[in-house]
């Protein structure tokens, strides 16, 4: 066999020696030094996740070091997305039985072996290490990061906590508080939070790699020592106080009865703390113990839901400069997302002070997504206020953010023509208006669709892009790939009243305001709605959305559904009229003047159908986009459910949650609600295709 040469981030060349196994995963190699490198670079994929195969080759080659031990041991990534995304969770469901408990003590020991081993190792992480990369990361003795890098454990996402050492090897380092801290939310530590934390011990420019390994090789550089905070929790006292307020503030985000994970690695931490052969133990066992339940299975789903989202936004979108029409709210997060991600954005608004705002916008944007200082600096570069729209003549792709107001939306279209250029992409931000009914008005019916983003963007992934019938597939495959370039999940829909997010929500938020007439109080209503698993009430969420917004959709899609829908409340329309619209006015049904809402009502005297109520709804509607055509398929509804809402991700989405439940008690329920309540409950006929 022959060399290889490997070049990190267009920096560090490495020449290692034969390639250990041609068709494996690792890449290996000694240098002039005598350091012995490991380069994991996993096949056929452009980002590493730890498999059985990685472990076991992995195994082999601690084996072979040990054997003939190297001055230093590296471990690192031939990836430029970054080390690794945390395990191969595709090969979870296998491992849902007797058999992962073994599978997990046989990576357990390789682990301890690198611990173990008598020369120093190091970890070079770029780009993210998490989950079981992270754990690789820990298992070393010291960890070096270029720029960029980040670390976390988002294991509490699938239902589980770490598993291959993460949850001894963490708070040895760091301290227990700040450890379970990162465990239990699945936040992210970034480069410097990572340095001061302890997790990295020396942070430097890809360039300066190589030299850095020789100075820890030559003993020059000390190893991390834990803080005191992280022998304050060897009493068993000590632990159980702090375990006991860790699950009081876990109850308020992740109820136990939803989230198991949370309080099975609290329990973990507060029984085996002080002792890490039985910490190991215990977390092997209990790692595969929630590897069978329903919430992480479900969770898991949510995961596999949201890859098949981002294979749809794959491709070359044939975009590079973006004008966004509308510096409100959704425009001015719009193209702050496209600047961020490499677009030239030009943004024009009728009014000079929003363009000023957006500016402002996109730089809190920026910090909240951790860019440094030379990323904010080029991100701002690539966006440009544009008053009077010169950017028009150059766009590739028109982004119309106005108001939602058909005639002004017409108004603007007639003024796009002989402005924009042959083949440039109008896509309009519309949540409830016809874009059959838009097309009419475009330069180019074929280059004209519907991107449906959420508020806010900077933080919910999921866009709809919508095909009128004029529509063409490359355009709709353009948008597609638009979204997955800036870093969102497109969900391909056909037009239809409220799409498919929209459609299911409004029923939500309208049967809420329904029960609020009745005499059911706001607090009881979200809280219900919480206690289901749905990220906030339908209550909130109209405040959240805005009050006037809500309005318009509900009344759009009153008069172009056959379906009938809850009745609009007078009280809705009050608030409207009196400019209290909910969060962005400081009061609607809620007062948001110090901060949202926390509704924690006790239900024993709600009415016993109330979850129901606001539920079944969502899943009727859900069919009926189903059946419609709207939505390519019920998993696509999930994941736009899931994705734009946070529609209960450990019920698995809504058309799971209802097969999970029973097609026939389901319907059976609609027809209970239907004569109680009225025809707007009646089941869609596409549960019967269901069933």
């Amino acid at each position: 066999m022959t060399g290889h040469v490997l070049e990190f981030l267009g920096e560090t060349k490495l020449e290692l020696g034969p390639v250990a196994d041609a068709d494996g995963n690792w890449r290996t190699g000694r240098d002039d030094a005598g350091v012995l490198w490991l380069v994991l670079d996993k096949q056929n994929t452009g980002m590493n996740t730890i498999s059985q195969d990685v472990i076991r080759e992995l195994d082999q080659l601690i084996t072979a070091a040990e054997a003939d031990l190297p001055k230093a041991l590296v471990i690192r990534s031939a990836k430029s997305a970054g080390f690794a995304a945390g395990a191969d969770i595709s090969g979870f469901a296998e491992m849902s039985d007797e058999g992962a408990v073994e599978l997990l003590h046989q990576a357990h020991s390789v682990l301890d072996r690198i611990e173990a081993l008598n020369c120093p190792t190091v970890c070079v992480i770029h780009g993210a290490a998490l989950g079981a990369g992270f754990e690789i990361a820990l298992a070393c003795d010291y960890r070096i990061a270029t720029p960029g890098a980040s670390f976390g454990f988002p294991e509490v996402q699938l239902g589980l906590h770490p598993g291959l050492g993460g949850t001894f090897r963490l708070p040895a380092l760091i301290g227990a508080s700040d450890a379970m801290t990162m465990m239990l939310t699945g936040k992210t530590a970034h480069t410097q939070r990572a340095k001061s934390q302890g997790i990295v011990d020396v942070v430097v420019e890809e360039r300066h790699v190589a030299a850095t390994i020789d100075a820890i090789a030559s003993g020059e550089i000390d190893k991390h020592e834990p803080g005191l905070t992280s022998r304050a929790f060897g009493f068993d006292q000590a632990r159980s106080l702090a375990a006991r307020q860790m699950r009081s503030q876990t109850e308020k985000k992740a109820p136990k009865q939803h989230y198991p994970a949370p309080y099975a690695l609290i329990d973990l931490w507060e029984n085996h703390g002080d002792d890490r052969k039985a910490m190991q133990q215990g977390e092997v066992e209990s790692f595969a113990e929630l590897l069978k339940t329903e919430t992480s299975k479900n969770l898991r789903r949510v995961f596999f839901l949201r890859q098949t989202l981002k294979e749809a936004g794959r491709g070359d979108d044939g975009i590079s400069h973006v004008h966004v029409i509308g510096a409100g709210a959704m425009g001015a997060e719009i193209a702050a997302m496209a600047a961020i991600k490499g677009k030239s954005v030009t943004l024009s608004d009728i009014e000079t002070e929003p363009l000023g705002r957006a500016i402002k916008k996109a730089g809190e944007i920026c910090k909240d997504k951790h860019l440094s200082a030379t990323e904010t600096r080029d991100a701002l570069d690539r966006l440009m206020p544009d008053p009077h729209s010169y950017g028009l003549a150059h766009a590739d792709l028109v982004i119309e953010a106005a108001t939602e107001r058909q005639d002004l939306k017409e108004e603007i279209y007639e003024g796009l023509r002989g402005k924009i250029k042959t083949g440039a992409i109008l896509a309009s931000n519309t949540s409830s208006l016809s874009i059959a009914d838009l097309t009419a008005f475009a330069p180019s019916k074929t280059h004209f669709a519907g991107l449906h983003f959420f508020n806010p963007v900077s933080r919910i992934d999921l866009i709809e892009v919508v095909k009128a019938e004029a529509t063409s597939d490359q355009t709709a495959q353009r948008l597609a790939a638009f979204c997955g370039a800036i870093g969102k999940l497109p969900a391909r829909v056909k037009d239809y009243p409220g799409f498919v997010v929209n459609r299911a929500l409004v029923p939500y938020m309208l049967e809420a305001m329904v029960l609020m007439n009745e005499g059911v109080s706001k607090d009881v209503i979200d809280t219900a709605a919480l206690r289901f698993g749905m990220p906030m009430g339908p209550v909130t969420l109209a405040d959240q959305v805005g009050l006037d917004v809500g309005l318009q959709v509900a009344e759009s899609l009153s008069k172009s559904l056959r379906t009938p829908m809850p009745p609009i409340s007078d009280d809705l329309r009050r608030k409207v009229e009196a400019s209290d619209l909910g969060k962005k006015t400081g009061t609607g049904f809620y007062d948001w003047s110090d901060g949202p809402p926390h509704p924690d009502a006790d239900l024993d005297d709600a009415p016993d159908d109330l979850t129901d109520r606001l539920i079944l709804p969502m899943l009727n509607a859900c069919v009926e986009v189903l059946r419609e055509g709207v939505a390519q398929d019920a998993d696509q509804i999930d994941a736009a459910m899931i994705f734009a809402t946070g529609w209960a991700p450990f019920r698995g989405g809504p058309m799971h949650y209802a097969k999970q439940r029973g097609v026939n008690e389901i319907t059976a329920k609609l027809h209970a609600l239907q004569k109680a309540h009225g025809p707007r409950f009646a089941p869609d006929e596409g549960w019967s295709s269901l069933a």
